[in-house]
């Protein structure tokens, strides 16, 4: 991979199945069956998310991306929200479901809710894998939360460091260049 990091597993590849499996039936419960929600997803982490969350629905959906960043090469989100690709097509009167790979500061995602809102969808709401609520400086609402994690920099499963990491099948925390401990083989998952 270019680099010395290590890795140290922190949800592995079943774990997210079965929670995705989980947050799919809550998805499905928090809308009435003749409604067809409109998933928004956020790229470019947020995409493997999104394929296996749409797959683990159980009702008519359609899809739609947003590109917005904070974080450039870094592990700490810059605070600077920029718009990188806006969404094809109309929302407004439909039921939108912003489907989010980690909420740290909630800064991105205040925005992004803003942004949509103004566009007038029936009902906004928003479902995360991973959420940092240590790390919270915006006041944001996530009706559906994966999994709570402590204030760790995390790659895997679509979540990147310079591009790096997101094809990762599990969530693991990033060390510092020459950290032994926890470390994995990036590729196979397994301690060293």
């Amino acid at each position: 991979m270019g680099n010395d990091r290590t890795l140290a597993v922190l949800l592995t590849a079943d774990q997210i199945h079965d929670r995705v499996r989980g947050l799919a039936a809550e998805i499905d419960g928090a809308y009435p069956p003749s409604r067809q929600p409109h998933l928004v997803s956020v790229l470019k982490g947020g995409f493997m998310f999104l394929a296996d969350l749409s797959r683990a629905l159980q009702r008519p959906i359609t899809i739609d991306f947003m590109g917005v960043g904070s974080y450039g090469a870094g592990t700490r989100s810059s605070g600077v929200v920029r718009l990188t690709k806006d969404l094809d097509t109309e929302i407004e009167g439909r039921d939108v479901l912003v489907v989010e790979d980690i909420v740290d500061t909630g800064r991105t995602l205040a925005w992004l809710l803003d942004t949509l809102r103004a566009r007038r969808p029936r009902s906004l709401r928003t479902v995360t894998l991973l959420d940092k609520v240590a790390r919270r400086t915006a006041r944001v609402e996530v009706e559906h939360v994966g999994f709570p994690i402590d204030d760790h920099f995390v790659v895997g499963y679509g979540l990147d460091h310079a591009e790096q990491y997101r094809q990762l099948p599990y969530v693991a925390v990033l060390g510092e260049p020459g950290s032994l401990v926890g470390a994995v083989d990036p590729v196979a998952g397994r301690r060293g």
